[in-house]
């Protein structure tokens, strides 16, 4: 199933159970599915990769939201972005833990041939293409720089 179809599923859930944090959060991701769609001209599908890239664009667009009003005292507002965040979260592929992502660097680095912070563009250019959608790019810039310093 398709993430546009899985979205149309949740969003009558959502509809359903009256949950309008869950509601407004699927409204955007489907928001954005078209906007992909018409920009591309085509009204085909888009590809797996585009769906995670545009899923991912929404959490961090909600992650950063919720750190600036955090960072300005805001707790108010939020708190309805970090609910955000966990609802679009769930169509991302499941996430690697810390461990796992060192390791999976480490043998990038060792691929590439990295030995230090001039590399960091080699390392982080092959992590993100594998990477996509399993790590935040934030994780992966953190543990490479950490890697190679």
């Amino acid at each position: 199933m398709s993430l546009q179809q899985d979205i149309m599923v949740k969003l009558k859930e959502a509809m359903k159970s009256k949950d309008s944090v869950a509601l407004e959060s699927l409204r955007a991701v489907k928001s954005e599915i078209l906007l992909a769609q018409t920009k591309s001209g085509a009204t085909e599908d888009l590809s797996k990769e585009e769906e995670i890239k545009l899923v991912q664009k929404l959490v961090k667009q909600r992650k950063d939201s919720a750190a600036l009003y955090l960072e300005q005292g805001r707790k108010d507002l939020a708190e309805p972005e970090l609910a955000q965040v966990e609802i679009i979260s769930q169509f991302l592929p499941e996430q690697m833990s810390e461990e796992d992502l060192k390791s999976f660097i480490g043998e990038i680095i060792s691929k590439v041939g990295a030995s230090s912070m001039k590399d960091m563009g080699k390392v982080m250019g092959m992590a993100s293409k594998q990477l996509a959608g399993k790590a935040d790019g934030k994780a992966i810039s953190a543990i490479v720089k950490q890697l190679l310093s």
